[in-house]
């Protein structure tokens, strides 16, 4: 019988006569409140926490047989003496020493452990992400920050896992991964272990059926030239040749290149040809070298040290995607009635893969004078209808000195307007054209602000182009509301929860961008407003792309609220300049309360799972012992 060599006698309790015991083949037991499940089998008695791991189903009505006890409810298996579980999908369940005294049976409640609570939680998570398990993630990533691990170490298990078991590459799981490590300070603590469950589990289900990824290795060679190996990576994406592209970006992070010369590589080859596949390119790129920043990844491991290198396997993944991206440059769209392609090779230099034009555009004005300030116009330009205007007005920028980073900014709030005033009367599928458009400018406004390469400037221009093409589902534009338009003097916690509420009713799209805006009116708190959508969001069955939108959303609001900050001014002043800084700051939380509320409620089944997961981990009952 199980016994604790270590365990002191003063910690056993009485449980039952052994005789009893061996009448009833079983027994339930509370001791010092954990439900204890006592068995006689095969002449041994054996006790287990009574809670089935994986549901909570109560084990002492399950069966034993040939030292295994299942449990009734979804047949989980588990091998008697050391409750070690035959379905990965189920966890081991907890056993406890047990003594006979003088006929009596004693138990002792404080199970052996074999493992700290973080490495026995990191080691779920690796079987929830190889098996596809969403109950066993969801356990997982509340345990590890339950036993106070930092995000951000599941974070880079979960992205070397996605890289490294997923062989067309970066995808919507690792985005969303990215996604979620952005916005998880932003949120109430509860909320953060939904955030690190919902991207762990994108991710699990991303790679769920794929291949393996099979690494090609660097070069030999160190010493290729930086413009040559640039040009060559080009090449090898321009005719679709993965294999050689991989091999020139692995050279690059081996050779020890910095994070902007790598930057460099990636947004020179995904703007070769404009807006690839919707946007998701550049965007999964520009995750990728958050999530990266996020986790400290940016440095490297040496592969030729025996150990995974996470920043060339991450970079590594984005190479399926660039050279099988469709090419919008190929589209009718793009080209008829009017040819926007030929528009921007008049401004690139005669070719869409070129940057001659840009870099004299760029030397007339310098390129680097951050004094440059949009004209009053241009937010209306950018959201005009005549491309000629637009492609000048940033063909002009450019030469008076706008950086990458001005220009991006601009063109990130054109993107932002287009989804705050997304018409309702458009087709549903039609939300997801503007968001794309957003968040490719936010991509471009990320890369903007990580590499000064010349080849961002074309990634502003196709941001801008899209834009323009998005213009009907403007028509007529849904109203953002102006600073002071909705100061009715509520308390903002009230506003809040009519946000939420709007989330729990279908087509309230409009009052509940008119209740953000209403919230600033009020005084309230930012930070409250970004917690409150984030739950709003997490709480749902969200999909890729209300996930990104939340994010991009936020982090296009922090932008803006630093340049505000910049010009030291707020929504107190009154100045046309301080008021549209004021307006900057609102209109990306607007269109995503917008867009969240299009896209709510949902089953929320998610959120089911999760709320079995935390009751599990708390040891509370699911079902009556």
């Amino acid at each position: 019988m199980a016994t604790a060599d270590d365990a002191d006698a003063d910690d056993f309790r009485e449980v039952v006569a052994l005789e009893d015991l061996e009448e009833s083949g079983r027994e339930l037991a509370s001791l010092d409140g954990t439900p204890v499940a006592v068995f006689h089998h095969e002449g041994e008695v054996r006790a287990v926490n009574n809670r089935c791991p994986h549901m909570g189903f109560p084990l002492v009505e399950g069966t034993v047989d040939d030292g295994i006890l299942t449990c009734h409810w979804h047949h989980a298996r588990f091998e008697l003496s050391c409750g070690d579980t035959f379905d990965p999908w189920a966890d081991d369940v907890p056993t406890y020493p047990v003594e006979v005294r003088d006929g009596t049976v004693y138990v002792n409640p404080n199970p052996p452990r074999d493992l700290p609570p973080d490495e026995h939680w990191a080691r779920r998570l690796e079987t929830g992400l190889e098996e596809n398990l969403r109950l066993v993630v969801a356990k997982a990533t509340i345990g590890l920050l339950d036993a106070d691990v930092d995000y951000r170490e599941p974070v880079a298990r979960t992205l070397e896992f996605g890289t490294r078991y997923r062989e067309s590459g970066w995808g919507s799981g690792l985005t969303i991964l990215g996604c979620m490590a952005n916005v998880i300070d932003d949120l109430e603590p509860e909320d953060r272990k939904r955030a690190l469950y919902t991207g762990v589990r994108h991710v699990a289900d991303d790679c769920a059926g794929e291949p393996p990824n099979f690494d090609q290795p660097s070069f030999s060679t160190r010493d290729v030239e930086f413009d040559r190996l640039k040009s060559w990576f080009r090449d090898c994406v321009e005719v679709r040749d993965a294999d050689g592209a991989e091999r020139c970006l692995r050279t690059a992070v081996a050779a020890g290149r910095s994070d902007a010369e790598l930057a460099e590589l990636l947004v020179a080859a995904a703007t070769d040809h404009p807006y690839l596949s919707t946007g998701h390119v550049l965007d999964f790129a520009n995750k990728a070298f958050e999530t990266l920043e996020r986790v400290g990844g940016t440095g490297g491991t040496s592969a030729e040290d025996g150990e995974r290198d996470l920043r060339g396997d991450a970079l590594a993944s984005l190479v399926d995607p660039l050279v099988t991206a469709s090419r919008s440059d190929e589209q009718s769209s793009w080209r008829r009635p009017i040819d926007l392609v030929a528009l921007l090779e008049d401004v690139y230099g005669g070719d869409i893969s070129e940057t001659s034009g840009l870099e004299t555009l760029a030397k007339t004005g310098g390129g680097t004078d951050s004094s440059w300030a949009p004209p009053d116009d241009f937010q209306t330009t950018l959201l005009g209808d005549d491309p000629e205007a637009i492609v000048d007005a940033l063909a002009g920028a450019v030469r008076a000195g706008a950086t990458t980073e001005a220009l991006a900014s601009e063109v990130a709030h054109a993107a932002a307007t287009r989804v705050a005033q997304f018409g309702t009367a458009n087709e549903f599928g039609d939300w997801n054209t503007v968001h794309h458009t957003f968040t490719y400018a936010n991509a471009v406004r990320g890369f903007a602000r990580r590499t000064d390469a010349l080849e961002t400037y074309r990634g502003v221009f196709d941001a801008a182009v899209n834009v323009y093409l998005d213009r009907f589902l403007n028509t007529p534009p849904a109203p953002i509301p102006d600073s002071g338009e909705n100061e009715t003097g509520r308390d903002p916690d009230a506003v809040l929860e009519d946000l939420l509420e709007t989330f729990d009713t279908e087509g309230e799209v409009n009052e509940a961008g008119r209740l953000v805006g209403e919230f600033f009116d009020c005084g309230g708190d930012p930070d409250e407003l970004k917690r409150t959508l984030g739950h709003g969001l997490l709480r749902e069955d969200a999909g890729f792309h209300t996930l990104q939108n939340l994010e991009a959303a936020v982090q296009q609001f922090e932008l803006a609220s630093e340049r505000a900050a910049a010009r030291g001014g707020g929504a107190a002043e009154t100045s046309a300049g301080e008021l549209d800084l004021e307006r900057r700051r609102r209109v990306p939380l607007i269109a995503t309360a917008r867009y969240m509320a299009a896209h709510f409620p949902t089953r929320r089944e998610a959120e089911q799972t999760f709320s079995i997961a935390a009751r599990l981990n708390r040891g509370e009952a699911i079902h009556d012992d």
